[in-house]
């Protein structure tokens, strides 16, 4: 009989463990590419690339819910940039895709143009790509469910910036545990990702994308967030204080060819 129950105490505590391994490995690794461009020729290219070659290659390789999004216009900020956000399962599979691409046929034909293009007539003028994790509290990718004209639709992709690695982890457990992405969802803000930053040109710091229909729709969001008492016992927690010290927002649109 003991040798029974110590048997099945092992059974236990090795389900237990796979399965808290499971749920580790399930959260999801993010790519967001921001493609700079200077002109509507450099535009046009980069619609071309990414319709037609390389968004079909990412989904031919089981990679699914791609977004690319263009910057809403405003007087203060040119719309010179294209956002890719590619979801990954796993680190070993971001780490595949370029050398997949690079093997690809069809992307090889169809992204001709982009692939090839001369030191002296380039498709982009940089490259910035950023890496991160999902959040535990929502550690899949969501695509919206938002309608309405897609270039109404407010996709509002935000950082902030840590002072600290300590204070940034701060900001993460005021996310999670502190009841942050759950007083979104609450709200319906729609979100597409919450993650770390595991890489990029701005660190320590977290990323996460919220949607709506439409500007009204996100402005009155955000007045009811501000206002919930919910928000206002979280953030004035003596333990929260002095977290983040950046704050960088840019309110996107979805192109035609997005899944989302």
């Amino acid at each position: 009989m003991n040798t029974w129950k110590s048997f099945l105490l092992l059974t236990t505590i090795i389900i237990m463990a796979c399965s808290n391994q499971g749920y580790a490995q399930a959260r999801e690794f993010y790519e967001l590419k921001t493609y700079t461009i200077k002109n509507e020729d450099q535009e046009q290219r980069m619609d071309h690339y990414l319709e037609n070659a390389y968004l079909p290659a990412l989904k031919r390789m089981g990679i699914p819910h791609i977004g690319v999004f263009k910057m809403h216009n405003d007087k203060f900020i040119p719309s010179n940039k294209i956002y890719i956000l590619i979801p990954y399962k796993s680190l070993a599979e971001f780490e595949s895709t370029e050398k997949l691409l690079a093997l690809d046929k069809a992307h090889l034909t169809q992204g001709a143009d982009y692939i090839n293009a001369s030191f002296d007539n380039p498709p982009y003028e940089r490259i910035n790509s950023v890496l991160m994790r999902a959040f535990p509290d929502m550690p899949q990718m969501r695509p919206t469910t938002v309608e309405g004209p897609r270039k109404d639709r407010v996709y509002e992709l935000r950082s902030y910036e840590s002072p600290t690695e300590a204070l940034y982890k701060n900001k993460v457990h005021m996310f999670n545990e502190g009841g942050e992405v759950e007083l979104f969802e609450s709200l319906g803000f729609n979100a597409v990702f919450y993650a770390e930053v595991i890489s990029g040109d701005r660190m320590p710091n977290l990323m996460y994308m919220t949607t709506f229909s439409d500007m009204s729709k996100r402005n009155a969001l955000w007045k009811n967030f501000s206002d919930s008492p919910k928000w206002k016992e979280i953030s004035s927690m003596k333990k929260y204080q002095n977290n983040m010290n950046k704050l960088d927002k840019d309110l996107l649109y979805p192109t035609p060819y997005s899944d989302y």
